[in-house]
């Protein structure tokens, strides 16, 4: 069977551990055509189906809004993408469509043999996003690639450490208190890597690396995968600790300097605290606050005391 990544030493070395970019030839398969897209849309569970629209500052990721498809169909919502400011989040699509399930499974089964990484809790999202629309900075706790199939994008991945993401950031992301979205300083990007982000191209990063996404001038079609291996998992559960032990107990632990001989018994800890109900971190989950149009889906109507997002001199 012919492989979908391109590897190197470096790649089956360093994968799960470091930033890295691979190619492939998705971008020419007939499962990501217009026609194709749409029908996937279709099939998609029409409420797990998100649709977002955003604001033009990267600095203020409150201005990432949900919005309501209505009774819009897969045509549509692609037209709408097309000509608005949209992005589409089809989550776990790899749990709801056969094609894109076994896709997700051969490139998993590609990514254990050569490198010999067990995965675990693989979900692929399918991105499907105007022009010139963007992701606000944000960190993930699973391991991420990134596979572009349409489009281009510049990408920016940052170091997993401070200034870039404090502890109890991470930890609150981990815990569920917040967001993903993260305080973000444009001064930063001098320490980012920049990839000009082109259709057969893949990028994945170290565990918990902020990143940013700014799509240019052109309808952009991405997998974003997570997925876990044993190490990814042990770091959440060490996190997942850590976060307690500073809310609980007044702690102040440190990722990177904490001894690693403590590790275990925070494994152990972050699992009995799940066992019993985990941490509550009343995390308020997000409500739509516009709705498309009914006849023109790149027309967006916002709610009543939304702040309607406006070019500004920030825009990246």
């Amino acid at each position: 069977m012919t492989d979908i990544l391109t590897w190197t030493d470096a790649h089956k070395a360093g994968f799960g551990r470091e930033n890295l970019t691979f190619t492939h030839d998705l971008h020419n398969s007939p499962l990501f055509t217009d026609e194709a897209l749409i029908a996937l849309i279709d099939r998609y569970p029409r409420d797990k189906l998100e649709v977002f629209t955003m604001g033009y500052d990267p600095t203020n990721w409150g201005q990432w809004f949900l919005g309501r498809r209505g009774a819009h169909d897969g045509r549509a919502l692609m037209e709408g993408v097309k000509a608005g400011r949209l992005w589409l989040n089809l989550r776990k699509v790899n749990h709801a469509d056969a094609d894109i399930g076994a896709l997700c499974e051969a490139m998993f089964a590609e990514i254990r043999a050569k490198t010999g990484v067990s995965t675990l809790k693989e979900d692929l999202g399918l991105l499907i996003s105007s022009p010139n629309a963007h992701v606000f900075y944000h960190l993930d706790i699973p391991l991420v690639t990134l596979w572009q199939i349409r489009g281009v994008k510049h990408v920016y991945v940052y170091p997993p450490k401070a200034p870039y993401v404090s502890d109890h950031d991470l930890e609150g992301v981990a815990l569920r208190e917040s967001d993903e979205q993260l305080r973000f300083d444009p001064a930063w990007d001098a320490e980012a890597m920049q990839v000009e982000f082109v259709p057969g191209q893949m990028l994945t990063w170290k565990q918990n690396a902020p990143h940013r996404i700014v799509n240019q001038d052109s309808v952009n079609v991405s997998l974003s995968i997570e997925f876990m291996t044993p190490a990814a998992i042990w770091r959440a559960n060490v996190i997942y600790a850590n976060g307690c032990l500073r809310r609980w107990l007044g702690l102040k632990p440190a990722l990177a300097t904490s001894p690693r001989w403590l590790e275990p018994f925070k494994v152990v800890f972050a699992r009995l605290v799940k066992m019993a109900g985990g941490y509550n971190g009343n995390k308020s989950p997000l409500k739509p606050r516009f709705t498309l149009d009914d006849t023109r889906p790149e027309v967006l109507h916002f709610d009543e005391g939304v702040e309607v997002p406006v070019p500004s001199k920030r825009a990246a």
